[in-house]
């Protein structure tokens, strides 16, 4: 169903409910009129209790807007939909509707989207405001965008079910010798990102994470450090030609692998001052956005 037909039938709906609500009134009115018991008043205001409940109706079909795309465009090819889906941030706090408009849970909506056979979609609403709805995914549609998707809902699902809990104990150290551990790090905001040399995702934001890595320089309660697979012998030889301006640890494939069961790259992490996971994050934009809300708090 495209947009105009979306439009279309909000208005059938809302001319649906001005047609009850005459129908409603006059049944009402058929009634009250052979009920000589019933005042005036009383009738007057039985009226008016029917035209607040048909309103009431009206309005909740209207409470959210129209999609900002047209869900079926965005599937006609993966580029169209791959250049859409970077705008979706399924890491933040968001209003979650089902495909029928109904509201429903952040954690059933990502498990919905895990099965793959949904897109999400951003229904068009206020600035700050976020309302994400699932669309069905067409039988014609690329199947490299289904299997992506999966890995998308899939990772989000477990990302967010990881929210809210104790990070894993740990005893590092860095690159520079220095000792770091969950006990050293208490009340402070701990940015955590996990990579390695080969992952050209990981790689790519390095300009990105280093500049977020300056905005905060004067905030002594937020510390930047990274977990890497690669050794330190490669790590050293690898940071000469690209820096990043986070503490460095090596040899992080393990404890990655097994204490945090990571399968996508990078993964960054923000632990809240008490060492609990507040947000865990797919890339740099869904981080500085978590960032932020997370320095105010």
């Amino acid at each position: 169903m495209n947009l105009l037909n979306l439009q279309n039938l909000r208005e059938t709906l809302c001319e649906l409910c001005a047609y009850l609500h005459v129908f409603a009134v006059k049944k009402l009115s058929l009634f009250l009129r052979s009920n000589t018991i019933v005042s005036e008043s009383m009738q007057k205001f039985i009226s008016l209790i029917a035209l607040l409940f048909i309103f009431t109706i009206s309005t909740a079909q209207n409470k959210f807007g129209n999609p900002e795309v047209d869900p079926l465009q965005i599937q006609k090819t993966y580029d169209q939909w791959s250049v859409y889906n970077k705008g979706i941030m399924l890491s933040r706090d968001f209003t979650a509707l089902d495909s029928s408009s109904k509201e429903i849970s952040k954690e059933a909506f990502l498990d919905q989207l895990a099965n793959g056979n949904f897109i999400p979609v951003r229904l068009k609403s206020e600035a700050n405001m976020y309302v994400y709805k699932l669309f069905k995914i067409q039988a014609k549609t690329d199947t490299s965008i289904k299997a992506t998707i999966n890995q998308i809902g899939f990772d989000a699902y477990k990302n967010d079910k990881m929210e809210g809990m104790a990070f894993p104990k740990f005893s590092f150290k860095d690159l520079d010798g220095n000792l770091v551990t969950n006990e050293s790090m208490k009340g402070k905001i701990i940015v955590i990102k996990c990579w390695y040399i080969h992952c050209t995702p990981c790689i790519r934001e390095f300009p990105q994470v280093n500049k977020l890595v300056e905005e905060y320089k004067d905030r002594k309660d937020i510390v930047f450090m990274s977990l890497a697979e690669d050794s330190a012998e490669q790590l050293k030889t690898f940071l000469a030609r690209k820096p990043l301006s986070y503490s460095v640890i090596p040899d992080m494939k393990v404890y990655m692998n097994e204490s945090l069961q990571l399968n996508s790259f990078p993964t960054h992490f923000i632990l809240n001052k008490e060492g609990m996971i507040s947000k865990v994050l797919p890339n740099f934009e869904s981080l500085e956005v978590a960032l932020a809300k997370e320095s105010k708090l």
